[in-house]
Parts: C-alpha cells; sequence; structure tokens
C-alpha cells in the first residue's frame, strides 16, 4: 500500500471502524484513541496490510487487542489500589508541635541532634557521647545550651514574666 492509498484507506475507514469499536466499547472516546493508534501501527506495515488484502479487519483487531490491553492495565491498576489499605486520617501538627519545630530550628545542628538523640530516642549522655564522637561534657553542654535556647523561643508571649521582687 503506497503512502497516497493508505491515506485514503484512512479517510474512508477511520470513522467506520471508529464506530465499530464505539459499540464494541462503549466508550467514544476510548474507541478514537484505539483506532487512532492501531492506524500509527498499521502506517509501519502498510506494504504488509496491502499483501494480507483485507487492511480494516487487521485494524479493527489491532484496535480491540489495544482496548483490552488497556483494560488489563486499568484493573492490574485498580487491583493494586484495592489491596492497599486506604491511610488513616492523620491530623495536623497542633500549634504546640508547630511552635517546637520552629523553636528547634534555632538550635546549631548539634545541640538539634544531642536534643533528639536525649529526649526522642532516650539515650543517656554517654550513650550519646559514644554515638556522636562527643566527650560527654560537650554533650551535657550542648544538652544545657539547647534547653535554655528552646525555653527563650517557647515562652508564651501572652504570658508576662513576673517583675524581679
Amino acid at each position: 500500500m503506497t503512502v497516497e492509498e493508505f491515506e485514503e484507506f484512512y479517510a474512508q475507514a477511520a470513522g467506520r471502524l471508529t464506530g465499530q469499536l464505539y459499540v464494541m466499547l462503549g466508550d467514544h472516546h476510548e474507541a478514537q484513541d484505539v483506532v487512532q493508534e492501531a492506524f500509527v501501527k498499521g502506517w509501519g506495515r502498510r506494504r504488509q496490510l496491502d499483501v494480507e488484502g483485507r487492511p480494516e479487519a487487521w485494524i479493527r483487531t489491532v484496535a480491540w487487542r489495544l482496548a483490552v490491553s488497556r483494560w488489563r492495565v486499568r484493573r492490574r491498576t485498580a487491583d493494586a489500589w484495592e489491596r492497599t489499605a486506604p491511610a488513616a486520617y492523620v491530623p495536623g501538627p497542633g500549634p504546640e508541635a508547630v511552635a517546637l519545630v520552629e523553636a528547634l530550628r534555632h538550635l546549631p545542628l548539634k545541640q538539634r541532634r544531642t536534643l533528639a538523640l536525649h529526649y526522642l530516642c532516650d539515650l543517656t549522655v554517654e550513650q550519646i557521647a559514644a554515638e556522636t564522637s562527643l566527650s560527654a561534657s560537650t554533650v551535657k553542654t550542648h544538652l544545657t545550651r539547647g534547653r535554655a535556647t528552646l525555653s527563650r523561643h517557647l515562652q508564651d508571649p501572652r504570658i508576662e514574666e513576673a517583675p524581679d521582687a
């Protein structure tokens, strides 16, 4: 089939094949997509289509197979989504958590790490020293300075400090 013959075949058969696939699939847009894709595949095989003598049947069969393949992909995707449990509702962070994260940002990295290891991981000063290659006295210094900095940043501005008596 020459380029001109294929173009003429496309002009004559595309609408008819789209209608046929629409009846088979029940989805007009899907029918249009698979027929177009089948014609693209047919373009590369236009010489063989001429030899076979039934190019319309070939395009229709390819379009049908493409639609079935799409169904399988959609089904596998839907099955995968069904197998995964929906994520449980997790409320957003409260104002206290937001304030704490903001206050932690004001700490130097080593102090922040030391506080996290001590308060979140429940490590002792000696365990932190071993993990961070710091001396125990440096770990204690980081903890003391980090707590002091956090205290300043976490003070409630609505509460006025009591004047010295």
